[in-house]
């Protein structure tokens, strides 16, 4: 297991629900639920409800992996708050897709050229949330690799 974290930011929260060691925290304070969620940081130690606990918010943080992982793959987290690698993200405009990293930045569809009618873009959060790159390789779920979290 790895053991050479960095942590540059690490903050107290108290905990809604049960939170195991290593798993993403989301805003709420409570262990994240739901795959892809927005998470506050990894936990430094599990906590039951109402205590209190440290998280990594920024630097590197020993996390347990929800499945194989590559070094250098972008995560998120899975619903047991385990970290996993981010799929594929597509953007639908309309009828058409575009795949994320398919359309050059000075094409005239990333430039709203192919927009037409009443279409309109508009923000929203992502399905998933980028939370970190794995800086160690994980071979399966429960092995507990080192992150960079961001």
């Amino acid at each position: 297991m790895s053991q050479q974290a960095i942590a540059l930011l690490n903050l107290p929260v108290q905990a809604v629900g049960a939170i195991q060691e290593y798993r993403c925290v989301g805003f709420n304070g409570a262990q994240a639920t739901a795959a892809g969620q927005k998470v506050y940081g990894i936990a430094r130690r599990g906590a039951a409800s109402g205590q209190w606990t440290d998280l990594t918010i920024l630097g590197t943080s020993p996390a347990e992996s929800g499945a194989a992982i590559a070094v250098g793959q972008p995560l998120t987290c899975d619903a047991s708050g385990r970290v996993i690698v981010c799929t594929a993200l597509s953007v639908a405009v309309g009828g058409l897709t575009v795949a994320a990293g398919a359309t050059a930045v000075t094409s005239t569809a990333a430039n709203g050229g192919i927009l037409a009618g009443n279409a309109a873009v508009t923000g929203a959060d992502l399905p998933q949330h980028l939370i970190g790159y794995a800086l160690q390789a994980s071979a399966g779920a429960g092995e507990f690799i080192e992150v960079l979290l961001r």
